[in-house]
């Protein structure tokens, strides 16, 4: 049987921080960035039940959230900065460490930060954390990615379901992985549209659902079996 997708779930993960309903998300696959991430959300102060043996986590955001995503959860996971635009668009605020604790451009989280600044975001680095906030929250405005990216596309999709407006991702990426986000999201109650093969539009939200999502089978495991 083919596991779950560690790139679909990650995101998944990080975007349960908007929601404080009840969520369920079934065929998790147990690898370490999963535990990783699993861990970060039980350490901001989500209630996290992991159930290996089942494949399913249920979150429960019951009480507001720590901003502060530190270096020792991420140093090993690069999708931890995605956690950033749920921090940030729900608390106006968010401390997170670079993914490794890398610098900037030696990994791709610059296209992230532009957009968030676009968005209303004040930005800064300092000791190998990003600092950000937007206390008067994001405001929804037309994005276009310099070039495609599936970090800074899920990042910004994420964070623009609590914007005030519309917000429109241009060139995004277009991954299974990204349109499985996009379901999820619309479970729990996000306005978001696909108007093109790689255009999104998001209508931010205030209010959510409780969901049940299973998510989409891992495609390089898949063709890996494929090729023996």
């Amino acid at each position: 049987i083919i596991s779950g997708s560690k790139n679909a779930t990650l995101p998944i993960l990080a975007s349960t921080i908007l929601t404080n309903k009840k969520v369920t998300i079934n065929n998790i696959p147990v690898v370490r960035d999963v535990e990783t991430m699993a861990e970060l959300l039980k350490t901001i102060g989500s209630n996290v039940k992991f159930n290996r043996k089942k494949k399913k986590i249920e979150i429960y955001n019951k009480k507001p959230l720590k901003t502060f995503a530190p270096y020792y959860l991420l140093k090993t996971m690069r999708a931890g900065v995605l956690v950033l635009g749920s921090l940030l668009a729900k608390y106006g605020i968010a401390k997170v460490s670079l993914p490794g604790g890398c610098t900037i451009g030696s990994r791709p989280v610059d296209l992230h930060l532009k957009a968030l600044e676009k968005m209303g975001a004040n930005i800064k680095i300092k000791n190998g954390y990003i600092i950000a906030s937007a206390m008067k929250g994001l405001r929804g405005c037309t994005i276009r990615f310099p070039k495609i990216s599936v970090g800074a596309t899920e990042n910004i999709l994420i964070a623009s379901c609590l914007a005030k407006g519309k917000t429109k991702l241009r060139n995004c990426a277009s991954e299974p992985e990204v349109q499985d986000l996009v379901k999820f999201l619309k479970k729990i109650g996000c306005n978001v549209k696909w108007v093109g093969s790689r255009s999104l539009d998001i209508i931010g939200v205030q209010k959510f659902k409780s969901t049940i999502h299973k998510v989409i089978f891992d495609r390089i495991e898949a063709g890996t079996y494929i090729i023996a």
